[in-house]
């Protein structure tokens, strides 16, 4: 009788093991947070939701760009030149 128990417990011990290491498994190959939005479109997923991307970014052929980000009144004016210049502004109407 003792050995049966034994041999029960060993066996779900095994299954439950087996059934964690399927779940992680699963994770890993199901995680959105690792892939990114493709840059042409206009909201990013973060937790599985879309949530508007930050604002219009123009982007030339020499690496520079442009961002306009509204908040209100105000605009956030961010732009990098292809020498690495990076300048931010803000105006509020």
């Amino acid at each position: 009788m003792r050995m049966s128990k034994f041999a029960v417990l060993v066996g779900a011990a095994l299954l439950a093991s087996a059934g964690m290491s399927g779940a992680a498994a699963a994770q890993s190959d199901g995680s959105q947070s690792a892939q990114s939005t493709p840059r042409n479109w206009n909201y990013e997923i973060r937790d599985g939701k879309r949530v508007p991307k930050g604002g219009n970014r123009v982007t030339n052929p020499d690496g520079s760009w442009r961002e306009e980000t509204r908040q209100g009144r105000c605009v956030t004016i961010k732009e990098k030149t292809a020498a690495g210049e990076y300048k931010e502004s803000r105006r509020c109407d």
